[in-house]
C-alpha cells in the first residue's frame, strides 16, 4: 500500500484547507523553503489564510460542498498555481480516498497517506476489520454494507441500546449520535446521515455499543516509506461536547509508562502491517477497569498535534513534509523524549449557555495573551462565517508539571480579548478550574455530569451588570448630561436599561460629587471611581479593589473582559427589546442561528403539538432542530429547504389551538 522508496521532489505546496490549520501548515512550509497556495471560498475572501499566502485560488461558493469539499476545483487549483504538492490539513478531503488518488493521478504528492491506506485505515468500518484480525480489542458493532433504516435498526438491537451512531468517512463529532432507546433511533440516523454527507460527501454510518463514562486516548503514529514506524505518545482528549474535543492534554492523567508503552506497540504494528506512511492517530476508549478498546483511526494530522509538539520538540508539519517527500523519519522509538505537561483548549465560536449554539458575525477587536502557543487566522474586523467548524481558535500551554500548564492556560485564556462573537472563552476556563478536571478525574462524562457548575453565574454578576451599565454610559458620545441632584452628595440618577448576556436588568446610574459613580440594582448600590479611561481600556476601583478591564464598543453593543469573563452588553435603555429567541409563545419560530435550512419536518396544514420537532437548520456543520414552541396548526412555512436564513428570522408559523 505504500508509494515506491525514492525521493519525490516538491518545491511549491497547495494547502486544501482554510483558517488556522493553513496558516499553521504554512509556516512550518515557509521555514523549509516551499512556496504556499492557499484556496478560498466566497465566505473567505478577506480571510487571513488568504492574504498571508504566495497564492490563492477560488475555488467555489461558501457551502464546503461547492468550494473545500469539490475534489475537481482543488486539482484545478492546484494546476493553475502550479503547485506540485497536496496538504489537506485536517477535516474537509483529508480522509478522502478519492481525492488522495485525484492527487495521484494528476502528478501531485499528496501530504499524507496513500489512497489505499486512507481506505484501509481512514474508513471506520475497514479499520476496525484489521485490528479485529490482528487480535486487537474494538468496541462491538456494525459496520456493514447494508445502510437501510430497518437493518439499522436491526442492528442497533442486536448491540442493545445506548448505541453509538458514527459517520464512516470522517470524525470530528459530525455524523455521530449517543442514543439512548429504539424510539429517538430513525431521526438520529436521519440527522447523522444528513451530517455526515454535508461535512465528508459519505453518508455511510456504522454502529457501536456505547461504552458509558471512559476517557478518549489516540496515540500519534508516523510511518515512512522505508517501513519504518514510530509513537510519539498518547493524547487525552476526554473533554468533549457533541461528541467534539474542547480540551486535550499530553501525556495523560492515567496512562501509565506501561499502558502507552502497550497501546503504543498495538499501534505501531498496526500501520506497519498496512505499509502506512505519514501521520495518524489511533483512537481507543479506556474503560473505567483500566482496559482499552480501538475506536478508529484518523488517517492525517489532528487538530490536537500542538500538544504532541510540546513535550517532544518535534514539529509534526516537518514530518509530514520529509515522508512526503521520500526521506525516512530518521527516528528511533528509544529518540522519541517526552518533556513536561502541555494542555490544548479550543476556542469556538458558540454559546454555552445556549447547549453551544454556534454563533457567527464579525470578530470586533482580537487580542492574544502573552505566553501561550496560540493557533489561529483571526484579526480584529476578522468575519466569521456560518459555514464551517466553529473552532476559531486554540490555546497551548506547557509546563513542567500538570499543574503548572494547567495555571498558565487559565491565566492565558482570562487574558484573551475575542470581543463582537459570542466564544467558549468563560466555559473553557470553568473546565480548566473545575476540581475533578484539576484532579485528574475528567472523563467523556464531564461535561454533562458537571454542566450546572461550568454554566453557573459567576459571584458578583449584579456588580458585572452595575459596571457594564456605567460604561455603557461613559462611553456613549450621545449620553444624556448629568443634572444636579437635590443633595450635594451626587446628581439626580439617570435610568439604565441593559442587555447582559441572556437577562435585561434596570438600573439607575448617578454620578457624585467626589467624582466617582454610583449604580443602583435591585436595591443594591455599586460604587465605582475611575482612575484611567482609554479607547480598549478602564482602571478603576469598585469596593476597595483596583482592577483594570479590556473593553470594545460596537454602536449599541458593549463588550468586556472583567477579572477573565467577557461580557457582552447591549444598551437597551433607549430602544424596545428585540427579540430574536428560537420560539415564542406566539407560536413564531424564528431561526436561533445564522444557518441552512437542511430539512422542513412538517406541512402546512398539518397539526403539531409542543415539543415536535418542525425545521432542521445547519450551522458549522452541526445540525439544530427547531420545536414547535405551542399545539396548532401549521400556518404558514417561510422558508424553503436549501435557503440560508440569519438568526430571528421567522421559519415557521403555527396558529395555536383555540386561537
Amino acid at each position: 500500500m505504500s508509494r515506491p522508496t525514492q525521493v519525490t521532489a516538491f518545491r511549491k505546496i497547495l494547502i486544501a484547507n482554510r483558517g488556522e490549520i493553513a496558516l499553521r501548515i504554512m509556516r512550518t512550509a515557509r521555514r523549509l523553503g516551499y512556496g504556499v497556495v492557499t484556496v478560498y471560498s466566497d465566505a473567505d475572501r478577506e480571510s487571513l489564510h488568504v492574504r498571508e499566502a504566495d497564492e490563492a485560488v477560488w475555488i467555489g461558493e461558501a457551502l464546503p460542498a461547492q468550494s473545500y469539499l469539490n475534489i475537481g476545483a482543488v486539482i484545478a487549483a492546484a494546476k493553475l498555481s502550479g503547485a506540485d504538492a497536496v496538504h489537506p490539513g485536517y477535516g474537509f478531503l483529508a480522509e478522502n480516498e478519492d481525492f488522495a488518488r485525484a492527487c495521484r493521478d494528476a502528478g501531485l504528492v499528496f501530504i499524507g497517506p496513500s489512497p489505499e491506506a486512507i481506505k484501509a485505515m481512514g474508513n471506520k468500518a475497514g479499520a476496525k476489520e484489521i485490528m479485529q484480525a490482528a487480535g486487537v480489542p474494538c468496541v462491538p458493532g456494525y459496520q456493514g454494507a447494508d445502510q437501510s433504516d430497518t437493518a439499522m435498526l436491526v442492528e442497533a438491537h442486536r448491540i442493545g441500546f445506548p448505541v453509538m451512531i458514527k459517520a464512516v468517512a470522517g470524525g470530528g463529532g459530525r455524523g455521530m449520535r449517543l442514543v439512548a432507546d429504539a424510539a429517538v433511533f430513525p431521526d438520529a440516523l436521519r440527522g447523522a446521515r444528513a451530517e455526515a454527507q454535508g461535512a465528508f460527501g459519505d453518508a455511510t454510518l456504522i454502529l457501536e455499543r456505547a461504552i458509558i463514562d471512559p476517557r478518549h486516548i489516540e496515540i500519534q503514529i508516523f510511518g515512512d516509506v522505508f517501513g519504518n514506524a514510530i509513537h510519539l505518545g498518547e493524547r487525552d482528549c476526554s473533554v468533549q461536547r457533541r461528541h467534539q474535543k474542547l480540551i486535550e492534554e499530553a501525556p495523560s492523567p492515567k496512562v501509565t509508562p506501561e499502558l502507552r508503552a502497550r497501546m503504543g506497540t498495538i499501534a505501531v504494528n498496526a500501520i506497519k502491517s498496512i505499509g502506512y506512511e505519514g501521520a495518524g492517530t489511533l483512537e481507543f476508549l479506556l474503560d473505567q477497569d483500566g482496559e482499552f478498546h480501538f475506536m478508529e483511526m484518523n488517517t492525517r494530522l489532528q487538530v490536537e498535534h500542538p500538544v504532541t509538539e510540546a513535550i517532544t520538540g518535534l514539529d509534526l508539519v516537518e514530518l509530514q513534509l520529509r515522508v512526503a517527500s521520500g526521506e525516512p523519519l530518521g527516528l528511533r522509538q528509544e529518540d522519541i523524549q517526552f518533556s513536561g505537561h502541555a494542555i490544548e483548549v479550543r476556542l469556538c465560536s458558540e454559546d454555552a449557555a445556549l447547549n453551544f449554539m454556534p454563533q457567527s458575525g464579525r470578530m470586533g477587536l482580537w487580542r492574544m495573551p502573552d505566553g501561550l502557543r496560540v493557533e489561529h487566522a483571526l484579526q480584529s474586523g476578522s468575519e466569521i462565517p456560518p459555514f464551517y467548524d466553529s473552532m476559531i481558535a486554540k490555546l497551548i500551554s506547557h509546563g513542567t508539571t500538570r499543574d503548572e500548564a494547567r495555571r498558565r492556560l487559565i491565566h492565558g485564556v482570562e487574558q484573551l480579548a475575542a470581543f463582537g462573537v459570542t466564544t467558549n472563552q468563560a466555559f473553557l476556563a470553568a473546565c480548566l478550574q473545575h476540581p475533578e478536571f484539576a484532579a485528574r478525574g475528567a472523563t467523556t462524562a464531564f461535561i454533562e455530569r458537571n454542566r450546572a457548575d461550568l454554566l453557573a453565574p459567576r459571584k458578583g454578576a449584579h456588580s458585572d451588570t452595575a459596571f457594564a451599565a456605567l460604561l455603557l454610559y461613559i462611553t456613549d458620545p450621545f449620553a444624556p448630561p448629568w443634572r444636579s441632584g437635590r443633595t450635594l452628595a451626587a446628581t439626580f440618577p439617570l435610568p439604565a436599561r441593559v442587555g447582559l448576556d441572556h437577562g435585561i436588568y434596570d438600573l439607575e446610574i448617578m454620578r457624585e460629587r467626589d467624582g466617582g459613580y454610583a449604580a443602583r440594582l435591585d436595591g443594591a448600590e455599586y460604587r465605582f471611581e475611575i482612575d484611567e479611561l482609554s479607547r480598549e481600556a478602564i482602571r478603576f476601583c469598585s469596593d476597595g479593589l483596583t482592577e483594570s478591564a479590556r473593553f470594545f464598543r460596537d454602536g449599541d453593543h458593549l463588550y468586556i473582559l472583567r477579572q477573565g469573563i467577557t461580557l457582552s452588553v447591549r444598551d437597551l435603555t433607549m430602544s424596545a427589546l428585540a427579540t430574536t429567541a428560537a420560539s415564542s409563545g406566539d407560536g413564531r419560530i424564528r431561526a436561533a442561528m445564522n444557518g441552512r435550512v437542511v430539512a422542513i419536518l412538517v406541512k402546512q396544514g398539518a397539526r403539531v403539538t409542543a415539543g415536535q420537532p418542525v425545521v432542521t437548520l445547519e450551522a458549522m456543520k452541526m445540525e439544530h432542530v427547531h420545536y414547535a414552541p405551542v399545539s396548532g396548526t401549521i400556518a404558514a412555512i417561510d422558508v424553503t429547504e436549501g435557503e440560508q436564513v440569519t438568526t430571528g428570522r421567522i421559519v415557521v408559523e403555527i396558529e395555536a389551538s383555540g386561537a
